[in-house]
Order: structure tokens, then C-alpha cells, then sequence
């Protein structure tokens, strides 16, 4: 079951319990590094670098960590963090001034995007092109966690609806929805990064 980021939580973790700042380390590690890596342009150095120095930040600061906006969800805070590491990280890097603006122009264009996300079906075809499998990736990458857990059950692990809710102890009529809006989640984060590739090449 996902760890739960609460008030609770975060009282412990602000009291220096071992467990609690365990908890968030364990959890964060993976989806940070998915999200960061090809923010670095895929450079395996500096990601972890980005990661580490996150976590680091996301302790020290802990304290402007408000779970009640945010949910309980901690990854929306700790990617907020990551994007001013990477920020920093590329700002030493040649050529990072066009990926660091790449990443800028989606990072706008997905809380348009993400506010009115389109119902039209994703055809199924673009996901077996060749060309696109790494911008599947990319796109994957930046999906919230549970999101991307969700459709890698589905779509990679073949897991079925009953799986799915048996492994995260929820309803199947709440996996059902939360495919649903991670499938559209999907859609406008391909579609967008497409996009501003297109216009980045171009």
C-alpha cells in the first residue's frame, strides 16, 4: 500500500523518527529519479545528483510541506524541489540552456493541459511505432506515481481491474476511475511533449 504523507506523518518525520524520513526515501527515490532522468537529457551522473540533493532539501525544508493542500500526495512537493536542482545542475552544463527551456514551455503547457484533460480515445497504434517508444518513456517518466503504477499494471504487467484493486486494497470501481484519469493524463503529456519537441527541432 502507498505510504500516506499526512499531518501525522510529517510531525514524525519533523521529530527526526528514523522510520518516518525512511519512508519518504524509499518511496521518493524511484519515481524522482524517473522524473528527473530525461530532464538531465539522460544523463545518469547528474540525475542522481538531482535526486540526492532533492531528498536533502526535502528534509532540511520539511516544515513548508503543507499535506493538507496537497492532499497527502508528496510527489507534486518534492518534484517542485527537483526542478530547481535541475535547474541549478544545468545551469553548469553546455547546451542545457534549449533542454532546460524545453522543459519550462511543458511543465506550462501540462497545468493548462492537466486542468481540461480531453476524453477522445488514445489510439493504441501510435504506442507500437517505433519512433515513439522513447517519447512513451519520457512521457511515463513524468506522470505522477501512481498514475504510471497503474498503467505499467495494466498495460505492461497485464494485471486485470480485480488485480489491481486486490494489490492497492481499493475498490475496482476506483481502479477503474483512476485509469481513466491516468490514461488521460497519458494522452496530454505525449501529446504535449510532441509538441514541444516539434518545436524545439523545428
Amino acid at each position: 500500500m502507498r505510504p500516506i504523507f499526512d499531518a501525522n506523518w510529517r510531525t514524525r518525520a519533523l521529530g527526526g523518527d528514523s522510520d518516518a524520513v525512511k519512508t519518504l526515501a524509499e518511496s521518493a527515490l524511484q519515481p524522482l529519479y524517473a522524473f528527473c532522468l530525461y530532464r538531465v537529457g539522460r544523463n545518469q551522473a547528474l540525475c542522481e545528483e538531482v535526486v540526492q540533493e532533492t531528498l536533502v532539501r526535502a528534509i532540511r525544508e520539511l516544515d513548508r510541506y503543507d499535506p493538507s493542500r496537497a492532499g497527502d500526495n508528496i510527489f507534486p512537493w518534492l518534484t517542485g524541489l527537483a526542478r530547481n536542482e535541475i535547474s541549478r545542475v544545468l545551469s553548469r552544463e553546455k547546451h542545457a540552456v534549449s533542454l532546460e527551456s524545453l522543459w519550462a514551455r511543458m511543465d506550462k503547457d501540462l497545468l493548462t493541459l492537466y486542468a481540461k484533460l480531453e476524453l477522445e480515445p488514445f489510439g493504441d497504434e501510435v504506442l507500437q511505432r517505433e519512433e515513439t517508444r522513447e517519447l512513451v518513456n519520457t512521457t511515463m517518466s513524468q506522470l505522477p506515481p501512481h498514475y504510471r503504477e497503474a498503467l505499467e499494471a495494466k498495460y505492461v504487467g497485464g494485471k486485470s481491474v480485480r488485480d489491481i484493486a486486490g494489490l492497492g486494497n481499493i475498490s475496482e470501481k476506483a481502479v477503474e476511475s483512476l485509469l481513466t484519469r491516468a490514461r488521460q493524463a497519458f494522452r496530454v503529456t505525449f501529446l504535449s511533449l510532441s509538441h514541444n519537441l516539434e518545436a524545439e527541432l523545428s
